[in-house]
């Protein structure tokens, strides 16, 4: 009978057998063991958090409703974003450059279809490898929505039904954000939609408003003006980007322009109404003026996004989100009650699929025992549009704002070899740094694989380095990276090739 017992025993805490109960539902295996922590959200911060802290030794189970990992962000934002972007690229580098290099093609078109096949293929190659990794971690994944009924228990509505409860000493809230609504733009994902249903549209729009100049709606926009439509931006502010470098901002609107974007600023948007198969908007000068309206077949509606926390239960332990819907906390990531922890787009901050990671790192590693930490000031920020926008750091109006000693250099890509033999010339690459130590408070770059050439800049910063320090290191020619070193030279010395 002992050994029965024993046998029993060893059978309810294997692996094996708790896959089989979360798989039928969570019942029988997580009620009677209590976990290190429980993730709340499958997304870039909570599943990168769930995996960390699982290496680290730590019992962990991730919550995710949405029936896939990867978030907003592998799901319906960066990922399939950028396979459309890349789609939309190669047909506008075909129809407009392709000549110039001395390739010919015939009759030249696309076919939509088969874009949105490669797009969802790639989330869902990319939603399915997340899940191997969380086996080969052993990873607890239930699916269901997660709701906090205490400091230290999770209650989670089954996706097939029914329920179960989780016991943690953590809780990780890693539940991310959601498209902010407009008033009296109403979305329903097929002529007035979000960055969501500009991803599946129907076919390439003739005409096409996005409501925000910010980095989302630029990037659709992008996507279906390179294929034809005629997209016009209409934004709130007299800018576009407002967290941008201004003297980068004015050069990438022109270079935005020249393709063929149109912009609509300082302008307010009243209301949008369907009218058959269009959209007719009511704008008005943002300062007050005569009303307008236009008529267009697709609306976006990128506004911005909100911390998406509904249904959690903030409320059963006492913890109120701030004015914008964020939840506060503490340099360790604590929220005001001890155990319960959040990160990601849940919280203030920039809302980045990759700051979510390192959130999602360093609050499993204090929980963890160790000194888990993020750098905000090394956080870049990229615009994959094409040229691409990216940066870390201060812009030169915040160093001035902030009363800073500072000095700029500046290199044009027009003057790199690379850039020049692939015919890819458009950007700058601009250094801000201290007057006197020369150390580099921000880095911007407008050009062809910004994205892929910021992480020096971020690496150099991390580690407190002056432009002088990538002017002296050894650049391989020809290459992109060369306008980083020669921009760095600008800022301490002068360059060589301008």
């Amino acid at each position: 009978m002992a050994l029965r017992r024993a046998a029993r025993q060893s059978l309810l805490l294997s692996p094996q057998f708790r896959q089989l109960a979360f798989a039928a539902g969570g019942r029988g295996y997580a009620t009677g063991e209590q976990q290190d922590v429980v993730v709340i959200g499958g997304g870039p911060g909570g599943y990168v958090a769930a995996i960390k802290g699982a290496q680290l030794g730590l019992k962990v189970t991730c919550v995710e409703g949405r029936g896939s990992l990867g978030g907003t962000c592998l799901n319906v934002g960066c990922i399939p974003s950028k396979a459309l972007l890349n789609s939309s690229h190669m047909y506008y580098e075909a129809d407009k450059h392709f000549k110039a290099y001395g390739v010919t093609v015939g009759s030249l078109g696309y076919d939509w279809a088969q874009m949105q096949k490669q797009k969802d293929d790639a989330v869902s190659g990319l939603t399915k490898g997340i899940e191997g990794l969380f086996k080969k971690n052993k990873v607890e994944y239930v699916k269901g929505w997660g709701t906090i009924k205490g400091p230290n228990e999770v209650e989670v509505s089954l996706l097939d039904g029914g329920s179960t409860t989780l016991s943690a000493k953590n809780i990780l809230i890693a539940t991310g954000s959601e498209v902010t609504p407009l008033k009296g733009v109403p979305v329903d994902e097929e002529r007035i939609v979000s960055s969501t249903g500009a991803l599946s549209l129907y076919g390439v729009p003739k005409t096409m408003v996005v409501i925000g100049g910010g980095y989302i709606g630029l990037e659709m926009g992008s996507v279906y003006q390179r294929l034809g439509a005629q997209v016009t931006v209409v934004e709130f502010a007299d800018h576009i980007v407002p967290t941008m470098d201004g003297e980068i901002r004015k050069a990438f609107q022109r270079s935005l322009t020249k393709q063929g974007m149109k912009f609509k600023l300082g302008t307010k948007v009243n209301s949008a109404t369907r009218k058959g198969d269009s959209v007719v908007l009511e704008v008005e000068p943002a300062k007050g003026g005569d009303k307008s309206t236009m008529e267009v077949d697709v609306v976006l509606v990128s506004a911005g996004r909100r911390p998406y926390l509904t249904g959690l239960g903030l409320d059963s332990v006492g913890i109120t989100p701030n004015k914008r819907g964020q939840i506060e906390v503490d340099s360790h990531f604590r929220t005001s009650v001890p155990s319960i922890y959040a990160i990601g787009d849940c919280i203030p901050g920039p809302m980045l699929a990759h700051k979510a990671e390192e959130d999602g790192v360093a609050a499993v590693e204090i929980m963890a025992g160790k000194a888990g930490h993020v750098n905000y000031n090394t956080v870049p920020s990229i615009v994959y549009t094409h040229p691409e926008v990216a940066s870390v750091g201060l812009t030169e109006e915040e160093a001035k704002a902030q009363g800073l000693d500072y000095k700029t250099g500046k290199f044009a890509f027009m003057a790199n070899s690379r850039a020049r033999a692939v015919q890819d010339t458009e950007g700058m690459v601009k250094f801000i740094s201290d007057k006197k130590t020369d150390k580099i408070l921000g880095a911007w770059i407008m050009g062809p694989n910004a994205g892929e050439l910021i992480p020096e800049c971020v690496l150099a910063m991390e580690y407190g380095a002056c432009t002088e320090d990538i002017a002296r290191a050894c650049h391989g020619h020809p290459t992109l990276s060369e306008a980083i070193k020669e921009a760095a030279m600008a800022t301490v010395d002068k360059p060589i090739h301008s």
